[in-house]
């Protein structure tokens, strides 16, 4: 059995902070194709669709599609703030090599 991805108390803090459940919405985080190494992160505000795994805290949600889940098991979800800004961050051990502008990943 696969472990789901957790989520960072930081990431349902921001997600509360941004007002994301106020507005029926949750972090979306997907895997697609794409990207100069094979793979690339969709991470966007979304309404939780019926076949989503749905990840709870604080009272905010991180939903992953099915699709998806097999790429995330065992990730991180964390919410940074850097120099650079401020962004949600994905912890993935199961990527094998990121491209040099760090969007895209292989595995």
């Amino acid at each position: 059995m696969q472990l789901p991805p957790k989520v960072t108390d930081r990431a349902f803090a921001r997600l509360a902070e941004i007002g994301a459940a106020d507005q029926g919405q949750a972090l979306r985080v997907a895997v697609e194709g794409g990207g100069c190494s094979g793979f690339q992160y969709d991470i966007r505000l979304d309404a939780p669709a019926e076949d989503d795994v749905v990840l709870e805290g604080a009272g905010q949600k991180v939903v992953v599609d099915s699709v998806s889940l097999p790429f995330l098991a065992g990730a991180t979800i964390d919410f940074t703030e850097e120099l650079i800004g401020a962004r949600f961050t994905i912890d993935n051990p199961n990527v094998a090599s990121s491209c040099g502008c760090g969007t895209s990943f292989a595995m």
